[in-house]
Parts: C-alpha cells; sequence; structure tokens
C-alpha cells in the first residue's frame, strides 16, 4: 500500500472510507475500511485524478472545514498569544476514562469527561502522545505519526474531542515527537535495509565504529550504557539519546525536514493548537560537543516555527528543554523559535525553597530568567508524567532532595524522583496549597498534572515511571469509576494505598465535600484567572528581613497584586516596603476583607505556617473598610452549600457480593 500514493501525499488507505461516495451506487465497492484487500483491488482502479477528488471528499466529511470556521472564531476572539491566558491540563488519554470497559482510556471517553477539565477552570489540554505505538515507552516510540493507537479510538474519535473541547473553549495540545521514532516506523525498517549512504538510510544517524560524539552524555543512566547501539541488519551502530527503541532522526537530511513540516500540516488540519516539542535540545548532534543546544538545532526550531506560522499563526510551540537556566532561555531565540518553554530551572527550587524554609533559590532563578521576548512566556509546573528531574542542579542540591524527598531509592530513578505532588508532599494539604499557590502566581502558563488536583497517589513498585501514571480516580467504585473492565485488563492497577487509594481520593468523594482540595483548586483557578495581572504582568520581589518570607508584586495595566508566602512550618511576619502604595488598601482576593491601609513606613504581614496571601492593591476611596470590595472572583465557584457526610459504602452481601452490581470486581 505505501506506493499507491498521488503527489498530494493522501494513501489509499486514507481514501477507502469513502470509496461509496466516489462510485455511488456500486456495491461491489462497499467493503469494511480496513478491507485492505479489497481496497487494493480498488485503488488500481482509481486514476491519479480520482484520487485527488478522492482527497477534496476525505476533507469535506472529516469536518476539517467545520474545525476551521471554529479555530478562525476562536482566534479571533482570544488573540494569537491565548497561552499567556492558559491553565493547561496535562493528561494521558489511556489513563483518564475507558468508554468501551476494555481497560484502557480512550478518546471516547476523555470527550465525555471535557465538562470535568472546564468545571476545573482550565482552558487549554496538553495530551501525552496518542500516536500508533508498541508502547515500550508509554507512546514516546511512535511507529506512525498519523496514525491514532487503535485502544484509543480513531482519527474520526480524534476530530470530535476536537471539536467538543473548541465549543466548550478549551484548547488542544498534542506531542511532537520527532527527536526519535521507535525502531518499528517504517522509515526505520526502510533505513536499515537501505544502502549505506542512501537517502533513505540517512534518515536516521549510523556508525561503523559507535565512537562519534563521545562527549554526549547519557540520559536514561538506569537501562542504558551507550548511545549507539548495534542493528544487525543494517549492521552498523545507530545513534539514540534515549532507549534503543528509538533510534534518532536525522536532521541533516532535507527529506526528514519535509516529512516533519507534513506532520504538522496533517495536525493542524485536524484541529491541534500547539504542540509540545519533546526533547528539543537534542535534534542535531556534532562531533566534538555535547550534542545539545547545538546552533543547529535552533535552526530547525526557526523552520518549525516559520512553517506554523505560515500554516497556523494562533499555534504554540511548546518546549521541552531540561537545561540551565541560559541555555533554556535560548529556546525562545529573539521570538522566532518556541513562545513558550517549560520552565526548568525554576521546578526543582521550588522543592529546595520549601524544604530549606528560604526564598532565596525562587528569587534567585527569576531573577536569571525573567527576561523573555515580548510574544513569549514560561510554562511553570509542579509535577508530569515524568520523574522530578534533578540534571540540571548541583550535586549537592540533588543528594539533598534525594534526602528529604526520597530517602528510599525505590524512590528514584535516573536522577530524579518518581513521585506525585501528593505523595513528595507526605500528603499535607497546607504543603499542597502552598506550592500551588506559587504555581498559579509566578510570572508564566500554569500546567496541572492530572490527578494533583484531588491529590492523587503513586505506586513506586510499578516499572519506569509507570507509578505516576495510573488511572484517574473518579470515584470509590470498581477500579476508580475508570473502566467497568475485568481488574486484570487495566492498563495499570488503580491506587490502593491506605492514605491515597481510590475509595478515599477521587472526584465523587471531593464534590461533595466544601473544603475538598479539588473545590479549592477551582476556587484558586477561578480567583487566578479573573486577573489578568497573574498571566500577564511583571513580577517586582520584595526584600523583607525573614527570608522565610516570599514577597512580590504583580503588576499590569494599572492592576497591582501583592503575593506572600510562608515556607515556614511555624507562623512568621515580614515587614515589606510599600511605601510606593502608601494610601493603598489591600483586599484579600478570595473572601474580599479589607486589610489595614498601607502607609510610609514598612508594612507588617503575619502568616502561620504554611500560609499564603493573595491581596489586590485599591485605592482607598474604592474600599469600604466594613464590607471590602465585592468582586466576581471573590466568590467561590458553585460549591456545594456545605460539607456533607460520606454516605456508608454499600454493604456486603453473604459470599462477598455487594448491593452494587457496579462495586463486584470480577
Amino acid at each position: 500500500m505505501s506506493g499507491l500514493r498521488a503527489d498530494s501525499g493522501i494513501s489509499i488507505a486514507r481514501i477507502w472510507p469513502y470509496s461509496a461516495d466516489l462510485r455511488a451506487g456500486d456495491k461491489a465497492v462497499g467493503a469494511e475500511p480496513g478491507d485492505l484487500r479489497r481496497c487494493s483491488l480498488f485503488a488500481s482502479a482509481l486514476s491519479a485524478t480520482a484520487i485527488l477528488h478522492a482527497q477534496s471528499l476525505v476533507e469535506d466529511m472529516s469536518g476539517c472545514r467545520k474545525a476551521k470556521k471554529a479555530r478562525a472564531k476562536d482566534t479571533h476572539d482570544r488573540g494569537p498569544d491565548w497561552y499567556k491566558d492558559a491553565v493547561i491540563y496535562q493528561l494521558h488519554v489511556r489513563a483518564f476514562y475507558d468508554s468501551n470497559n476494555d481497560g484502557v482510556g480512550d478518546f471516547c471517553g476523555l470527550a465525555e469527561k471535557l465538562d470535568y477539565i472546564k468545571d476545573l477552570g482550565v482552558n487549554a489540554i496538553w495530551l501525552l502522545p496518542f500516536y500508533e505505538s508498541p508502547l515500550r515507552d508509554d507512546g514516546y516510540d511512535i511507529s506512525d505519526y498519523k496514525a491514532i493507537n487503535p485502544a484509543y479510538g480513531t482519527l474520526d474519535d480524534f476530530r470530535d474531542f476536537v471539536e467538543a473541547a473548541h465549543a466548550r473553549d478549551i484548547r488542544i495540545i498534542t506531542e511532537l515527537v520527532v527527536n526519535h521514532s521507535s525502531d518499528q516506523h517504517p522509515w526505520f525498517e526502510r533505513a536499515r535495509n537501505a544502502p549505506p549512504g542512501s537517502p533513505e538510510r540517512d534518515y536516521y544517524v549510523w556508525s561503523e565504529t559507535g565512537d562519534e560524539f563521545e562527549k554526549a552524555r547519557i540520559i536514561f543512566l538506569d537501562s542504558e550504557v551507550s548511545n549507539w547501539s548495534w542493528d544487525p541488519v543494517a549492521k552498523a551502530y545507530y545513534w539514540h539519546r534515549f532507549y534503543a527503541c528509538q533510534p534518532d532522526l536525522n536532521f541533516d537530511n532535507p527529506l526528514v525536514i519535509r516529512e516533519i513540516k507534513d506532520l504538522l500540516k496533517f495536525w493542524l488540519d485536524l484541529g491541534v493548537d500547539g504542540f509540545r516539542l519533546d526533547a528539543v535540545p537534542y535534534l542535531v548532534e556534532r562531533d566534538g560537543t555535547n550534542s545539545e543546544n547545538l546552533r543547529e538545532t535552533h535552526s530547525v526550531l526557526k523552520l518549525i516555527r516559520s512553517e506554523v506560522e505560515r500554516l497556523r499563526p494562533d499555534c504554540v510551540l511548546l518546549a521541552e528543554a531540561n537545561q540551565p537556566p541560559e541555555s533554556t532561555l535560548s529556546y525562545f531565540g529573539k521570538g522566532d523559535e518556541c513562545q513558550m518553554a517549560f520552565h526548568f530551572p525554576l521546578m526543582p527550587r521550588l522543592f529546595i525553597a520549601l524544604a530549606q524554609e528560604d526564598r532565596e533559590p525562587i528569587v534567585d532563578i527569576i531573577e536569571q530568567t525573567r527576561a523573555l521576548p515580548d510574544a513569549c512566556q514560561w510554562a511553570l509546573f509542579l509535577r508530569n508524567h515524568d520523574e522530578l528531574t534533578l540534571e540540571m542542579v548541583t550535586e549537592e542540591e540533588r543528594k539533598y532532595l534525594w534526602h528529604v524527598y526520597a530517602t528510599h531509592r525505590r524512590l528514584r530513578i535516573n536522577l530524579g524522583i518518581r513521585r506525585r505532588l501528593a505523595t513528595l508532599l507526605n500528603g499535607d494539604r497546607r504543603r499542597i496549597e502552598l506550592m500551588n499557590s506559587l504555581l498559579f502566581s509566578l510570572n508564566g502558563s500554569p500546567v496541572i498534572y492530572y490527578g494533583d488536583e484531588i491529590g492523587m497517589g503513586d505506586n513506586p513498585f510499578l516499572g519506569d515511571r509507570d507509578g505516576v501514571r495510573t488511572p484517574m480516580q473518579w470515584s470509590a467504585d470498581r477500579n476508580a469509576g475508570f473502566s467497568c473492565a475485568d481488574y486484570v485488563d487495566l492498563y495499570l492497577p488503580p491506587i490502593e494505598h491506605r492514605f491515597f487509594a481510590y475509595d478515599i481520593v477521587n472526584v465523587d468523594e471531593q464534590r461533595k465535600m466544601r473544603s475538598s482540595l479539588l473545590n479549592w483548586m477551582r476556587w484558586i483557578i477561578k480567583v487566578r484567572r479573573s486577573h489578568p495581572a497573574f498571566a500577564r504582568g511583571e513580577i517586582t520581589f520584595l526584600a523583607p528581613a525573614n527570608k522565610k518570607v516570599l514577597a512580590y508584586l504583580r503588576s499590569y495595566e494599572g492592576e497591582t497584586l501583592l503575593c506572600v508566602i510562608n515556607l515556614s512550618e511555624t507562623a512568621q511576619a515580614a515587614e515589606l516596603d510599600l511605601a510606593e502604595w502608601a494610601g493603598c488598601v489591600p483586599v484579600e482576593m478570595f473572601g474580599g476583607c479589607a486589610f489595614p491601609a498601607i502607609r510610609e513606613e514598612p508594612y507588617t504581614i503575619t502568616l502561620p505556617g504554611r500560609e499564603f496571601l493573595w491581596l489586590k492593591l485599591f485605592p482607598a476611596d474604592q474600599v469600604d473598610p466594613a464590607r471590602g470590595v465585592p468582586h466576581e472572583a471573590m466568590d467561590r465557584p458553585d460549591l456545594p452549600a456545605a460539607d456533607k457526610p460520606v454516605p456508608p459504602r454499600p454493604r456486603e452481601k453473604e459470599g462477598g457480593r455487594s448491593d452494587n452490581p457496579a462495586s463486584n470486581r470480577k
């Protein structure tokens, strides 16, 4: 089938589902879409003109035009820099909700849960890889960049999901994993069988000796001993920066660049709003260097940015570059590379500051990384699907963080910690809220990892990093309400640890409780999104004598917000120099309580242990000292009227069967 292509680049296999439209009334071609034998017979009769006509029909019937109209309206409503106001929710399709009860989440299930994501206050979703893959690295080993993993659904399911998300004003960011492919990709199969020096062979990086690029570090220290692996078919070594099953693509080959451009167009036509660029520092390798952050790599990124802007000016590129501060900053270019980059330099220092009860690690790294091109923005995160990486901190800092957050060797992997946020912080609600207050108030767009909004736990006894990729915990029902499949058919078991078990930590229970972490997260997201200064404002740090108190101002278009955080376990007081705002009245942003007016002398703030304050500074004539300032963001989102008692679980009948049939495991 791979040879049956017109100049348009559309394969016969993709035309086949619409063959009945091409030959109306011809029952002989009414085969099922997956019938490749009949497809071959049909394809042999098609002329190049018919194929091009079929491509037009495919575009008409797929809903692409409808999606483009929706995108045009959305772009008009929010502008090309929508990502600056984004609150991003990261999830894996297979982990979210299983609609067909096969034990694996899918796009239909995810579409069913979009109202939950919308209700949380999120306006962008970042999807982990959902492409066809052998799944030896959780989907980052891709065997077909234009196909959906069948376990997750079909391209039509994906289109429907994107349209449903856009209808809720939610943008979709997907993975662009082009540093490497799977060793089962047709490109690699073709390359290993092609003669050395041929264009097909040069899709990947080969060596006769495996001695090149010796200065490049090995990233997966726990599983790989070299970045070269021997291929018995090609009778040569191939280059890989990650697992041996993921050979690196060769960006010195113009054909590879052309393939990447084709992929960008394919997914943008399906409605995607942005791409997370996986492992971008390692795109190009050169002997005599560490093969990271090379000038040639940035040239490739400029080409990708140029192509994306040509196709969709409002599409965002988000760089995953776990590098030192100056190198991470370089992925913004001069505003001509990525619009966003994950703030890897900041993330581990948030945990250092919390453990040491000292604001300096946070202040120092933000001061080093504050200068961005005008159209660019940091993406802030506390945790994600990988380990809490400690590659770019000093050895002393790494040992300290291991000692505090991962005393047991099992909790570590490579140079990081494989734990979720709640377990890293021992389930301490005050510390969880404190860290989230930093996530939502520092300069950047926050990224929430699925399940962290309810305090999900992890299972370090699962292999690799699967312990933080377990099913979403929807209810106390069987399989955490994620699936009605047999327990043994689940892609991973749900969390059953006594403190974080799904019958205790789940969405249903937390929806009922006014004071739950889920409802608190909904509230803080609403407050953040109601104040543009958090998303777009400048940040100015104050310098109180007490280093256990972190204080900063966020300012934008006449709005000034004051954030004060007590990093200590115990109550702390600090005097803040706010003389520039003398006469203003700070108003607490969650409840609208007016604080004493600011005077010329230092302003004293006292906070209990692990607490924070968000205050908006108002002119005195706008504040009623008794009632504060009414504002919609100061009201909680729609929450239960009061904490409700948790109903008893269904009584077990004789023989271990429950009154609730859905809770009976097979």
